[in-house]
This record gives structure tokens, C-alpha cells and sequence, in this order.
């Protein structure tokens, strides 16, 4: 729960299991949260060991997140996460 127990960070795994996305899209898909939460919670799993971090060398510069052999070990609890959200909505 250390790892992945905030508020952001299982969204943004979530939406890494599709594969690799571009920062500004990645952060798109968040509704809601902030340019200073949005820094703090991909640093926060980088650090982790739970997504990777390449920088392009571009003009405009380019980022892209993708999930690690580790952060891909998440995606059953990740996807029973969303399961059960959605199930829950209905009620």
C-alpha cells in the first residue's frame, strides 16, 4: 500500500497498462489532478521502480511514461480495482 496507496498513483499506473504514453496525454487522462500532483506522483513511482522515464532529446521536449516488469506485476489488482469501481457505481 506504501507504493501504490494514494489517491493519483493507481490511476496513472491504470492508464500506463495500455502502454507507453506521452506526459501531456498521461496526464489528460487524469481528470482532476494538478501540474505540481501530477510531477510529484510520476517522480514518486519512478523512484518506486514501478514506471520508466524517457526523455526525448526534441524541441518541444518530449517525455513518455511506461510501466516497469514491476508495475506491470500490478496490473491484476489494478484491473479488480477498476472491476469493483465500476460495480460499485451501479448501487
Amino acid at each position: 500500500m506504501n507504493l501504490i496507496g494514494t489517491k493519483w498513483k493507481p490511476l496513472v499506473l491504470f492508464h500506463l497498462l495500455k502502454g507507453g504514453l506521452r506526459s501531456g496525454i498521461l496526464q489528460k487522462h487524469i481528470e482532476g489532478i494538478s501540474n505540481k500532483m501530477f510531477t510529484q506522483t510520476v517522480r514518486e513511482l519512478e523512484k518506486d521502480g514501478l514506471i520508466s522515464r524517457k526523455v526525448y532529446p526534441v524541441v518541444p521536449p518530449k517525455v513518455e511514461y511506461t510501466l516497469t516488469k514491476r508495475g506491470q506485476s500490478l496490473e491484476g489488482i489494478l484491473r479488480s480495482l477498476d472491476k469493483w469501481g465500476l460495480e460499485d457505481i451501479k448501487q
